[in-house]
C-alpha cells in the first residue's frame, strides 16, 4: 500500500484545514486508515481512525467534535476534515493504513504497517 498524505498549512485559531490520504496498491476493503501526529519530544498520537470495510470511525478524545474523518471509495482517499484548530493541533500529520488491525490496537501506531509522509500543520494563535 502507498500513502500519499496533503492539505497541511498554516492557519489562525479558529480555522479549517482538510487533510487528504490516497491510498493505492491493493485492495481496500479490509483496510483501517488512521491519522497521527507528531510533535518534537513526544511520542506519536493517535487523532483518528477509519475502517475501510462498514466506515466504522474512532477518535481521539482531545479532537472528537472538532475532527471528522471520512472516506471517498471512488478516490481511495481518506480525509481529516479539521474544524475549530488549537495551537496544540500544531504537529506533522501522517496517515498510516493496515489490514488487520483489531479494535483494540487501533489508536497504536506500532501497529499500522503502512505510512505516508507527513504533512505539517501549523496553527497560529
Amino acid at each position: 500500500v502507498q500513502l500519499q498524505a496533503s492539505g497541511g498549512g498554516l492557519v489562525q485559531a479558529g480555522d479549517s484545514l482538510r487533510l487528504s490520504c490516497v491510498a493505492s496498491g491493493r485492495t481496500f476493503s479490509r483496510l483501517t486508515v488512521g491519522w497521527f501526529r507528531h510533535t518534537p519530544g513526544k511520542e506519536r498520537e493517535f487523532v483518528a481512525a477509519l475502517r475501510w470495510n462498514g466506515g466504522s470511525t474512532y477518535y481521539a478524545d482531545s479532537v472528537k467534535g472538532r475532527f471528522t474523518i471520512s472516506r471517498d471509495n471512488a478516490k481511495t482517499t481518506v480525509y481529516l476534515q479539521m474544524n475549530s484548530l488549537r495551537p496544540e493541533d500544531t504537529a506533522v500529520y501522517y496517515c498510516a493504513a493496515d489490514p488487520s488491525i483489531i479494535l483494540s490496537s487501533i489508536r497504536e501506531a506500532r501497529q499500522y504497517e503502512y505510512w505516508g509522509q507527513g504533512t505539517q500543520v501549523t496553527v497560529s494563535s
